[in-house]
């Protein structure tokens, strides 16, 4: 492993105090990031970056555009430039089109497809004048739809062209900003966790999830880290505006 993949790298990862957010600043700080975790849960916030001095804490909610500016404006003052965003923070609910609540709805809206706008928003503001890669979780979820995912689906359809409108924007500005996104299918994460509990049958779900993978398991939060790496690295100069699926085949069939 070539520890100075992103050496010298400021990244923001928002979502950083669990799951793939955790999974990615870690990983981005073992590759010589410097990395501020930002995550609504202050305290795990803080418990995330204890033990690394390449980490560091900040409270988000990505819903907030006031504290989102404030963050960015925060980073830039600490370390002096912003190189890399993540936008990992998102909720999901299980709901179909008759279930789902207008509250449920707008909640999800607006954590996962408002604070990706906030972001990319804040993003460009502090990178243009030197480039930078931003990379949006979004989800198979928002390649394919499924009967009980309105709401999410319809977030993570958002997120997806989003990053592909962020993307012809800053290459027609000659900004030197990249903007992909990446697309999970089930990994093992507590956000996941809530949305089965929120099933009748958790593990019934669960089995039957599995079922549609072919790689027969979720995948891991470190797995998808590895290619937020790759992403975040000057290794993907060139790619921008793309949708990269990491669903152990499910799209495939």
């Amino acid at each position: 492993m070539n520890a100075q993949r992103l050496a010298g790298k400021i990244a923001l990862v928002t979502g950083g105090a669990s799951g793939i957010g955790l999974a990615a600043a870690r990983r981005f700080a073992e590759h010589g990031a410097v990395v501020v975790i930002a995550d609504i849960d202050a305290a795990a916030a803080r418990t995330a970056t204890a033990a690394d001095p390449a980490l560091h804490a900040t409270q988000l909610d990505v819903t907030d555009e006031t504290r989102w500016a404030a963050v960015v404006d925060e980073t830039l003052e600490r370390f002096g430039r912003l190189d890399v965003l993540v936008n990992s923070a998102g909720i999901g609910t299980v709901g179909d089109i008759e279930t789902c609540t207008t509250a449920e709805w707008r909640r999800v809206m607006a954590v996962n497809a408002d604070g990706v706008f906030f972001g990319c928003r804040n993003a460009v503001r502090a990178m243009k004048a030197h480039g930078g890669s931003i990379v949006n979780l979004s989800s198979v979820s928002g390649l394919v739809g499924g009967y009980n995912l309105a709401a999410y689906n319809a977030s993570k359809g958002a997120v997806r062209l989003l990053t592909k409108s962020v993307a012809l924007h800053c290459a027609r500005k000659r900004y030197g900003i990249r903007c992909n996104s990446v697309h999970p299918a089930f990994v093992e994460t507590p956000m996941v966790d809530t949305m089965l509990e929120g099933t009748a049958d958790p593990q019934r779900t669960r089995e039957r999830l599995l079922a549609t993978v072919p790689l027969g398991r979720f995948g891991t939060p470190g797995e998808i880290a590895d290619l937020l790496v790759y992403l975040a690295s000057d290794e993907s100069q060139f790619v921008t505006g793309a949708e990269f699926v990491i669903d152990g085949g499910l799209t495939a069939a």
